[in-house]
């Protein structure tokens, strides 16, 4: 597989993905809340992805600065499991409980006069984001990581996933669960619908097994690497 082509074609249209979500009419009221876009998994998985692709991509250009493959293994151990927990997770729910995923959002309403200050919003909506979006934010993270780390990649040595697979998820757990809590209780509702149904034991629940379920797969994605 053509390394440059891969890495190259992914971010690019990770990039085009992000941009395209920027121009949706909820990204108003989304930019508005405390924490905006970066509340979601998926933008937080898309953000990695795209530095592991751009790091890779710095790697074949320049193959004598090892320094951006180091970094980029490193990020690739963080951004792998959380892209497949985003694309196991949205698909999942999205086929088979829609309304635990997708949130009910206000769109902005246009103001009869064009010097109003303070946008006005319709009553909460579900919006369907297009097809092509869905697929660049919610499956092309995790299948061009999968693609990287098969076919691009060496294996992690057995202390490298097992001490920094763990280490890794540990810190990504303890970092997002309290960002959006803290962002929860400035907006009101989770970014999950999932989240926002349930009390705080079962979020930290939530939290832990998704976690957990994180790391077994990395592990087993690491034991299938040739």
């Amino acid at each position: 597989m053509n390394a440059i082509f891969l890495h190259t074609t992914a971010a690019a249209v990770m990039a085009y993905g992000y941009n395209s979500l920027k121009q949706m009419p909820v990204d108003k009221f989304l930019s508005a809340q405390k924490g905006g876009h970066s509340q979601f998994l998926t933008i937080i998985g898309l953000w990695l992805a795209f530095t592991t692709m751009t790091l890779g991509l710095a790697s074949e250009l320049s193959p004598t600065m090892t320094v951006f493959r180091k970094i980029k293994r490193l990020v690739l151990m963080v951004a792998l499991p959380i892209s497949t927990i985003v694309t196991t997770v949205y698909w999942g729910l999205l086929i088979f409980w829609p309304e635990m995923i997708l949130a009910a959002r206000p769109l902005p309403v246009e103001s009869p006069t064009p010097d109003e200050l303070v946008p006005s919003f319709s009553e909460p909506t579900i919006l369907r984001i297009p097809l092509h979006l869905d697929l660049a934010l919610h499956a092309l993270p995790a299948a061009s990581l999968i693609l990287d780390f098969f076919f691009v990649e060496r294996k992690y040595t057995r202390g490298q996933a097992v001490y920094g697979g763990i280490i890794m998820t540990v810190l990504a757990c303890l970092s997002y669960a309290p960002w959006i809590e803290y962002c929860a209780r400035f907006n009101g509702s989770f970014p999950y619908p999932f989240l926002t149904e349930n009390p705080f034991d079962v979020r930290v629940m939530i939290y832990a097994g998704l976690s957990t379920f994180a790391l077994v797969t990395f592990w087993i994605m690491n034991a299938l690497h040739s």
